[in-house]
């Protein structure tokens, strides 16, 4: 049985990640591994170090004795690891064959929340499968009932689709197709990507909503419809290559991982159809 990786580092939106993960783990079928990174700080002594491992493996053990009555299928296991967390999640990931990264973003404002920030887009850059990234905060009782897929004149744009239906017929919910264009000659093409969209999602027995709108400021405008329809679930790609995305993870994709307040699943053109394996 699969593990979906869920990073933790103790604080409010790991634990809000954490919870979420098992409702989808459930969903999905799949066990859970939750994994905290020992970081190698050479101005600390091994004492110290020793002491916060100690530390993590009480906290660890007690997030699993809390949660593993709570998972239906699988199990919730945890590890220590130690180097650069982004690096460290990638490879668990990719050797477990996980089919999904859960990680929790905090609430905090201005330069806190970019650096704080960047440590999830560092995840999104490293992990291997779709990663998800949850907002501290998010009402987890809210469920998974609308889920908002944008579309764009671009060649990886409709390849986050998959993912979303798979997404969609595990939890029984909605997919709100948002069309986009920037300038009027990307109108018509949009146009004709949600309309073979809509196709597909009416084959695989899909409920589905679709609207076309301008847009100036792309995360915003994008954000500002999920909260129309009260979206749960935001599906993106990185807009970016795996060989690119490893170094610079697109402006867009940057911004809705910052300031989304629902959760956002991120997906690298490559990961098509790792969810559902």
């Amino acid at each position: 049985m699969r593990s979906i990786i869920v990073g933790t580092d103790f604080s409010e939106g790991s634990y809000v990640a954490l919870e979420y993960a098992v409702d989808i783990a459930n969903e999905m079928k799949c066990s859970i591994k939750l994994l905290w990174v020992r970081k190698e700080k050479k101005l600390v002594s091994a004492e110290h170090m020793d002491e916060a491992a100690r530390l993590a493996e009480d906290k660890l053990q007690q997030l699993c004795d809390k949660h593993n009555p709570s998972l239906t299928s699988g199990t919730m296991s945890w590890e220590i690891k130690t180097g650069k967390v982004a690096n460290v999640i990638g490879e668990v990931a990719r050797k477990l064959d996980a089919p999904m990264v859960v990680i929790g973003t905090n609430g905090a404002s201005g330069f806190e929340k970019y650096w704080m920030g960047s440590t999830a887009v560092r995840i999104v850059q490293e992990a291997p499968c779709p990663t998800l990234t949850i907002r501290e905060g998010f009402d987890l009782h809210r469920g998974m009932k609308n889920i908002v897929v944008p579309i764009r004149e671009n060649i990886n744009s409709r390849q986050k689709v998959k993912p979303a239906i798979e997404m969609a017929r595990t939890f029984h919910s909605t997919i709100h197709i948002l069309g986009l264009w920037q300038v009027e000659d990307e109108a018509h093409s949009v146009n004709t990507y949600i309309n073979q969209v809509g196709r597909l999602l009416v084959e695989e027995g899909i409920d589905y909503t679709c609207r076309v709108r301008h847009y100036e400021n792309y995360a915003e405008t994008l954000l500002k419809y999920a909260d129309e329809v009260k979206g749960d679930l935001v599906v993106i790609n990185t807009e970016q290559d795996r060989v690119i995305s490893r170094l610079f993870l697109g402006t867009n994709a940057q911004q809705i991982v910052h300031n989304s307040q629902i959760p956002v699943l991120c997906i690298h053109p490559e990961d098509i159809g790792s969810i559902a394996r």
